[in-house]
């Protein structure tokens, strides 16, 4: 409804500009307090030293400086946490002085004769008073009613217990710039005239906030706490992933005195998804949580002792190596090391490794092998054999430092080190007095002896030269982890044992070879990366990370189980939430059948709920309607009531005249005023090949997986890197079936046509891909 023909628009609009002006006025407030905090700690940081009696002459003296220390650190730390609170009030009164609230109910709760006003917005404002709300937080018990309710019975939970009642009145607001835009009375969660203004909107670089248009199934999410696992699955664009960075707001408010930002930790699809969600927590005046990419934890962890291959330049060889001899062997490698069978492999040949078959490698000094492998594999398994693999290594490190000591003393005496002695300025020679003279080993008259000095100065060049060596060992660099890993596939017979009843792929063999060859050329694929990183934690001991109390999986269908097997043993202490759609598996090591019932059964079904979104709200009922009919099942996906146009299917003779087609329809969009428009293609190789070609014409952006910032313009870019994101418009750059004509490339290209929100044109050359031919044809247009 316009705002001014609403019977109480003038009412409601009086009290906006009441509540602006009480906000205006706090912040002026906040604005003076933080000055004077800011003026107290800059003040304190100056004169610390200035009100501290320093005195250690004796214990008492000493305890008394101490406490002084401490008293006045204890001030500065309390001014500073105080900055901190004010400065987090004045970020959320800021983010309300333009738009205080988004929605009004009217709540009588039972046994009361009249029902209280209940304003919502993204934070709250007590009155002066401090005892009756202007705004309450979306986040508070209360306010759950709204997404929750239709006008009618309702009810909600508090620490306390359950409050019931009636709702009388459910009535939702757009305010900008502290007036009222539109004001509508509702009987459903949220009304279709607030969802279709916010929808409707271009594409920004970032991804918004979205508390004001929060569905009841989407509230679901957000409020949950009792599960253990939660998993989110949900049709392109239904809003997955800002449910979840809506829950993450919701938990930090929630259980803002124990749990905080650090505590949370996102794995996300790529860096530049990174950067594409990174505003939505800071816009609820939340602090952003831990973002990485299991990717990058890999690489993390392994460092630099491989060329690391990335999912996507292994889905990137899986589609352009469809044609060759190693094909089969590799699609096989992928499926049999991402699943729980190898995992049970794994897990045997380490239990086989606590009695033979770890390999070492020779501690060398100066091309000179101190410590042989044999020596240290000897001395290891003559270890207590019921002790652990880590416990043993901790004792072998503990043997060879004692080695290395004696390595050390025969060094000392060697003619290197004369020769070092003899090149040493005087810095050397007096860094080598003070830490001697440190040590009570020599006074500044003794230091003179010859022999004295030159002891003293051969030990500290030999410890010099020791140094990385003990760092080395003490790091356990001296366990060939590759070569340990190398082995599991030297003998493919043996590993039958392994297996046990799973059994091995029909091409072991095969796969045996391929993965050799590969380690011996120094370069780990991506389909080794977690079991040869599982083998290390078994082997060094588990980086298990107790801090971490919420783990968020994104697109977690492209993950394996045997991925998510290794993140729960890494993360034992978590609550997880797992976002993810099986129509839009795209990584060739994700499964062919939905894997989340097997997730749930490693939780327990007890500990576990699923919540399924099957409304899609990023594109139009247009493209809904179009790209449900590539899948089996796609009917149950159902298209929010947003018209726009047809998606178009555009034929051309050949690449160049298809080239020349996108490049006029994509100076239609940009007359338009599209904001962010995406030409999608297969591969990185067609991406490079087409950034090219267009580059010359138009103001075009490759992107790539090194690219980890989103930004407004006219994007080329591979569809595996489109995951997540959305686009004002998608160029489909040739849906033919020579380039989508197999099955396992349904899902990809699915998932490249679902990133569009307002228009999306496919062009093609030769056959058009089966995915769009089986599409009801009312559904596009046909160029």
């Amino acid at each position: 409804m316009n705002s001014n023909e609403h019977p109480q628009w003038q009412e409601e609009q009086q009290r906006v500009r009441h509540v602006a002006a009480e906000i205006r006025e706090r912040i002026g407030s906040l604005q003076e307090q933080l000055g004077a905090i800011r003026s107290d700690i800059v003040t304190l940081r100056t004169h610390f030293w200035d009100d501290v009696t320093v005195n250690f002459e004796d214990a008492a003296e000493a305890a008394e400086t101490y406490a002084s220390m401490k008293q006045q650190a204890e001030v500065l730390s309390e001014r500073e946490r105080s900055h901190k609170h004010a400065r987090a009030q004045l970020l959320v009164l800021e983010r309300l002085k333009d738009s205080p609230y988004f929605g009004r109910i009217d709540f009588r709760e039972d046994g009361e004769s009249a029902a209280e006003r209940i304003y919502i917005g993204i934070g709250s404002l007590l009155e002066k008073s401090g005892e009756t709300f202007l705004i309450y937080d979306w986040r508070a018990p209360v306010s759950g009613m709204y997404y929750d309710y239709a006008p009618g019975p309702a009810q909600y939970d508090t620490p306390m217990g359950r409050i019931s009642g009636t709702m009388e009145l459910k009535r939702q607001y757009m305010i900008r710039g502290g007036e009222i835009r539109s004001l509508f009375d509702t009987g459903i969660t949220i009304g279709d005239e607030l969802l279709q203004q916010v929808l409707g909107k271009q594409s920004d670089t970032q991804m918004k906030s979205i508390v004001a248009t929060i569905q009841k199934e989407q509230n679901s999410v957000i409020r949950d706490t009792s599960s253990k696992l939660l998993v989110v699955q949900g049709a392109a664009g239904s809003g997955k992933t800002s449910a979840a960075l809506q829950r993450v707001a919701y938990l930090l408010y929630r259980y803002r005195e124990t749990l905080s930002a650090e505590h949370i930790l996102l794995f996300s699809p790529n860096p530049m998804f990174n950067s594409y969600v990174s505003t939505v927590l800071p816009e609820l005046g939340e602090e952003n949580m831990e973002q990485t990419t299991f990717q990058e934890y890999i690489e993390f962890r392994l460092g630099d002792a491989f060329d690391i291959e990335d999912p996507f330049r292994q889905l990137d060889d899986a589609l352009t190596m469809m044609d060759t001899a190693d094909y089969d062997v590799r699609m096989e490698s992928i499926k049999f090391k991402a699943s729980l069978s190898f995992l049970q492999v794994m897990e045997r040949y380490v239990n086989g490794l606590k009695e033979e078959g770890l390999v070492f490698k020779p501690v060398m000094f100066q091309n000179r092998e101190l410590i042989g492998a044999e020596a240290m594999r000897q001395q290891f398994y003559a270890y207590d054999p019921s002790w652990s693999i880590p416990n043993r290594l901790r004792q072998l490190v503990e043997w060879l430092q004692q080695q290395l000591k004696q390595f050390a003393r025969a060094e000392k005496r060697k003619p290197w080190v004369e020769d070092e002695i003899e090149l040493l300025d005087q810095d050397a020679y007096m860094e080598a007095y003070e830490a001697l003279r440190r040590k009570k080993r020599f006074t500044e008259e003794s230091f003179d002896d010859f022999e004295q000095e030159k002891a003293a100065l051969a030990a500290m060049v030999v410890n010099e030269h020791f140094k990385p060596l003990r760092s080395w060992v003490k790091r356990l660099k001296f366990v060939d982890l590759p070569a340990t890993y190398a082995a599991l596939f030297a003998s493919p017979r043996k590993a039958l044992d392994w297996a046990g009843e799973a059994g091995l792929p029909g091409c072991w063999p095969a796969v045996c070879a391929l993965t050799l060859d590969r380690l011996k050329r120094g370069e780990l694929a991506n389909e080794d990366t977690t079991p040869l990183l599982y083998l290390k934690d078994r082997i060094e001991g588990a980086h298990r990370n107790l801090k971490v109390r919420h783990v968020f999986i994104d697109e977690a269908q492209d993950y394996s189980p045997f991925q998510f097997a290794y993140l729960m043993q890494m993360f034992p202490s978590s609550r997880w939430t797992v976002l993810g759609d099986w129509n839009q598996a795209i990584h060739v090591q994700a499964a062919d059948r939905d894997r989340f019932g097997d997730l749930i059964a490693l939780f327990g079904e007890e500990q576990s709920k699923r919540i399924v979104f099957t409304k899609s709200y990023r594109s139009t009922r247009q493209i809904v309607e179009f790209t449900r009919g590539m899948l089996d099942g796609g009917q149950v996906i159902e298209p929010f009531n947003r018209d726009g146009l047809l998606p178009t299917v555009t034929y051309a003779p050949d690449l160049g005249a298809m080239r020349e087609q996108i490049v006029r329809q994509l100076e239609t969009l940009l007359e338009e005023g599209h904001r962010t428009l995406a030409v999608i293609c297969k591969t990185a190789a067609e991406s490079q090949d087409t950034y090219a070609a267009l580059k010359e014409r138009l103001p075009v952006r490759l992107i790539s997986t090194e690219t980890v910032t989103f930004e407004p313009g006219l994007l080329v870019i591979p569809a595996y890197l489109a995951k997540g994101v959305e686009f004002d418009a998608v160029i489909l750059h040739n849906a033919s079936e020579e380039r989508y004509g197999r099955e396992s490339e349904r899902r990809l290209f699915y998932t490249a046509c679902t990133r569009a929100m307002h228009e999306l044109h496919l062009f093609h050359t030769g056959k058009v891909s089966p995915f769009v031919a089986q599409t009801p044809p009312e559904t596009y247009i046909k160029r």
